[in-house]
Formats: C-alpha cells, sequence, structure tokens
C-alpha cells in the first residue's frame, strides 16, 4: 500500500529528472578536472548517453540503481503498490539498456556503464575519485570494449 495519496505520488514522481542528476554531475566534473572533454546527453547518439568522449570512441551510461532494476543491491527495491506497471518497467528499461549496448558493440564502439551504488554512501569523495580513476584507466588502456562499475 502506498503511503502516500495519488496527487502527493505525482508531485513526488515529477520532480525526479533524468538528466543531471546528481551523481552524473560528481563524474562529469572529476573527469573534467582530469582533463578530457566529453558531450553530455548528446541526443545525436543512440540512448542520450550521459557522456559521450568521441576522441576515445567511448559512452558512458550513469545509472540510476532504481530506475535501472540494479540486481542485489541496496538502492533498489520493488515498490509495494502497483507491482504490474513497475515489472513493466523495469522489465523495458533493462531491455533497452541491452539493446542500446548492442548497437555500440556493432558500431565497436566501448561502453562504460557507472551504477549509483559505485559511488553513493558513506566516503562518497573518496568512492568518485576511485570511478573516475577506473573510468581513466579504461579510455587511456584501450583494452576492454566493455567497463561495469557497481558499488
Amino acid at each position: 500500500m502506498d503511503t502516500f495519496t495519488k496527487e502527493q505520488r505525482h508531485t513526488v514522481m515529477s520532480h525526479i529528472r533524468g538528466k543531471d542528476t546528481s551523481i552524473e554531475k560528481k563524474i562529469r566534473s572529476a573527469l573534467h578536472r582530469s582533463g578530457f572533454r566529453f558531450r553530455v546527453c548528446d541526443r545525436r547518439y543512440p540512448g542520450s548517453p550521459d557522456l559521450v568522449l568521441p576522441k576515445y570512441y567511448a559512452v558512458i551510461f550513469i545509472n540510476g540503481c532504481f530506475w535501472h532494476a540494479h540486481e542485489n543491491c541496496r538502492y533498489y527495491r520493488m515498490p509495494k503498490s502497483n507491482i504490474q506497471f513497475w515489472q513493466k518497467k523495469f522489465t523495458r528499461n533493462r531491455q533497452r539498456d541491452e539493446e542500446i549496448k548492442e548497437i555500440y558493440k556493432d558500431r565497436c564502439w566501448r561502453i562504460c556503464t557507472v551504477w549509483e551504488c559505485a559511488i553513493r554512501g558513506k566516503n562518497s569523495k573518496a568512492k568518485i575519485e576511485k570511478v573516475t580513476a577506473q573510468i581513466i584507466q579504461w579510455l587511456e588502456e584501450c583494452t576492454d570494449t566493455e567497463l561495469e562499475i557497481r558499488g
């Protein structure tokens, strides 16, 4: 059972943004300080990646654990109301994520997925530095085509 009325739930949900989230801003800021230049949420690319680094043929997706149904994560849980809607939504989000990854793989682009849990919680500054270092190493070494950073 939902603790909010329909109007309250609508207000809460309408304030959630799909881009320029705090975790995106933190990763962008850390990469920019390290000298990397990128495009932000560029709609010309499939799936509008959070960061596009054309020089490196790389895209970075910064996923919220709730919205992308990150399994075995403390920041994801199935809502208790309207379960059928949420199951369908989360399933479709995950399918879309996989379809977009395949598009980039077919085009020989590299894909990095940073999960919210990797930088959230205690010592978030240290976590952001660690994640940024992983991304930088991945970009500069040009070895793996896909990198997934989990908490």
